[in-house]
């Protein structure tokens, strides 16, 4: 899954496509680089990002959409926590909405269900605001599955077809170093629940605290490879990603000494 963020302010490439035209130069790169999916999102969610409106969310992300569409027939998936802007992306051509809070706005589900589109629920503890102050857990692991567990059962509940529902474990969003790391040990358990499971580490926080030389996001590529390739080995289903050429190689090869043993 490649990223394109038409935001000013994401926390790795805010502002640098947050024109139609940059959005879109953007989006024929990684289509061209191998891109499965991609992911379009008009919010920042980074630690303390602050909301945004919906009517300007649209107004970032649907005319993109449309543009993509109309040349490609990639998968499309809308990144916001909001049902108007799930709707109105959906109408624009995405087929997808991954959404961070996990449908847990009012008539989030409800929208989910008569858009039909696949969902992907996410794990966070808190908002972007404030879900860096002070992250708490008894058991991180046991916690996001079964959060996620019960994500996915009030989307079946709700008419949201099984087999369009994807489990993301919410690496960064509402945890410490530790935490992350005690759920990328043990992305097996999340696998485990039955649905496919979206990562996303790339360019992230906790890089950077186990290397604080590179502070800099975009600077964080070999870890994010590190992080990708052991999501793969536990099997998550895709990787979502602002690199998409480094980490389709990286898996590739990967993948092929996995295939070579015995």
């Amino acid at each position: 899954m490649g990223v394109v963020n038409a935001t000013p302010d994401s926390f790795s490439d805010g502002g640098r496509f947050d024109t139609l035209e940059a959005g879109l130069c953007h989006a024929r790169r990684l289509i061209g680089e191998g891109a499965d999916i991609l992911d379009i999102g008009g919010e920042s969610t980074r630690p303390g990002a602050d909301p945004v409106p919906v009517d300007a969310e649209i107004a970032r992300v649907v005319p993109l959409i449309g543009a993509i569409r109309a040349e490609s027939d990639i998968p499309i998936s809308v990144d916001t926590m909001k049902p108007a802007v799930a709707r109105a992306a959906v109408a624009a051509g995405a087929a997808i909405w991954n959404d961070v809070a996990a449908l847990t706005a009012p008539a989030a589900l409800e929208t989910a269900a008569e858009l039909g589109c696949e969902v992907m629920l996410m794990h966070m503890q808190g908002e972007p605001r404030t879900m860096q102050a002070a992250p708490r857990y008894g058991d991180v692991v046991a916690e996001v599955c079964g959060f996620l567990a019960a994500r996915a059962q009030a989307a079946i509940v709700a008419g949201i077809a099984r087999e369009r529902i994807w489990l993301d474990p919410g690496i960064g969003f509402g945890k410490t170093l530790d935490h992350n790391l005690a759920l990328l040990a043990h992305l097996d358990r999340v696998v485990a629940l039955g649905f496919p499971v979206l990562l996303g580490v790339s360019r992230k926080g906790f890089i950077g605290k186990l290397d604080p030389a590179e502070a800099d996001a975009a600077s964080r590529l070999p870890g994010s490879l590190a992080a990708a390739l052991a999501g793969a080995a536990a099997g998550v289903a895709a990787v979502r990603v602002h690199d998409v050429a480094e980490t389709r190689q990286a898996l590739a090869v990967w993948a092929a000494i996995d295939a070579a043993r015995p």
